[in-house]
């Protein structure tokens, strides 16, 4: 199918176009050029006027829509996920486990599998595992139970599940091994350092070892302080590490946002950390306002969308519509090594897109160059 969508404010990934078309084929962004120029036997779809950025991208999600994962992994659960993702404008997302025990965590990799092969086209990226090599000082609302030492036999089962399905893992750095780090890395999977007590010194070490990220900046990490820079502190000291941030006001007031902004600029990415109610398995949430909280009242996960994080942003944050998208596009496609298909509209792009109004609303998406409009706010 080959058509050009017009009648829009394209926010590239780049720069912001208006009175231009992005002409789609096959699945692909074939090119970005004035309205005027289009050939006049190509079809238009009207995009209503709407603001149309690349696909929103998603690294740490666990549930929506009344299911979990974390709970739950199977392809069913996987497919009501897409499904409500989708209508949020979010095209691809990690389903993610926290930290669990070993049989669940490796069902979670073999229900991905399972859903990816079975389901061409997907949005889904792959799994993160949040844990089990973390800090118990650090656990925040992971179960201590499950709390481990890295241990390179499970590390082999995860990657025996398939290749470049584990996305990403977030491990302590203090925790983890030298032998870990390394089978980790050399599989491609990037390493995000996050329910850690880290000095400033065994972060750096991290760092340099080959942890690439650092996981919900702020939140269930040893804090910067005069005297201990801790993990906080060796992010913004990095030249290279990245940082995912959940913008909600809550996980983290929205004046830190605003500076790690000005300090992290392209390091530092939105996540949503959503979870869902769950009554039942190891991870039992409910909601409280516009948060999560586990049965001891401990923040557990955020009520997020990706498009209300970047809304947060520009409201509450100060940050341009423009730079607060590729916060959600560009810069996690980045950290997963796919910024060549994804984060930006720009030819030989995947033509995948979400079209929101100047209120934040979704109305639709385009998915492997298909245009499918939502009710807004749905």
């Amino acid at each position: 199918m080959r058509y050009a969508l017009t009648n829009a404010s394209f926010y590239t990934g780049s720069t912001t176009l208006t009175d231009h078309a992005v002409l789609i084929s096959q699945g692909r962004i074939e090119a970005v050029l004035p309205a005027a120029e289009l050939p006049a036997e190509v079809p238009r779809q009207d995009a209503r006027g709407l603001r149309v950025a690349p696909g929103l991208l998603d690294l740490q999600v666990y549930g929506g829509g009344g299911v979990l994962f974390s709970t739950h992994p199977t392809p069913a659960t996987l497919a009501r996920l897409e499904e409500v993702f989708r209508q949020q404008g979010t095209t691809h997302f990690v389903a993610t486990m926290p930290t669990n025990a070993p049989d669940l965590m490796l069902q979670a990799l073999r229900a991905a599998h399972a859903y990816r092969s079975a389901t061409p086209g997907t949005g889904l990226l792959g799994v993160h595992l949040e844990g089990p090599f973390i800090n118990p000082a650090k656990k925040g609302a992971h179960q201590a139970e499950f709390i481990r030492e890295p241990d390179l036999a499970e590390i082999e089962r995860w990657l025996a599940v398939g290749p470049g399905l584990l996305r990403l893992v977030t491990m302590a750095p203090e925790v983890a091994s030298t032998a870990a780090v390394a089978r980790l890395r050399a599989a491609g999977v990037v390493l995000s350092a996050g329910h850690s007590a880290a000095t400033f010194g065994e972060a750096q070490r991290g760092f340099r070892q080959g942890f690439g990220a650092a996981t919900h900046l702020f939140n269930a990490m040893s804090a910067l302080t005069s005297r201990e820079p801790g993990l906080v502190g060796a992010v913004y000291d990095d030249a290279a590490a990245a940082a995912s941030i959940i913008a909600d006001g809550l996980h983290c007031d929205f004046a830190a946002l605003r500076i790690s902004h000005k300090l992290l600029r392209e390091r530092l990415f939105l996540i949503t950390d959503a979870v869902e109610e769950s009554p039942e398995g190891a991870y039992r949430f409910r909601r409280a306002g516009n948060r999560f909280v586990d049965e001891q009242g401990t923040l557990a996960g955020s009520a997020l969308t990706m498009l209300q994080a970047v809304q947060n942003c520009v409201l509450h944050a100060g940050i341009e519509l423009s730079e607060a998208l590729r916060m959600a596009t560009l810069y996690p496609a980045r950290v997963l090594g796919l910024d060549h298909e994804l984060g930006r509209i720009a030819p030989g792009y995947q033509a995948s897109l979400s079209l929101f109004d100047a209120d934040f609303r979704p109305h639709g998406v385009v998915l492997n160059g298909e245009l499918r409009w939502t009710e807004p706010g749905a």
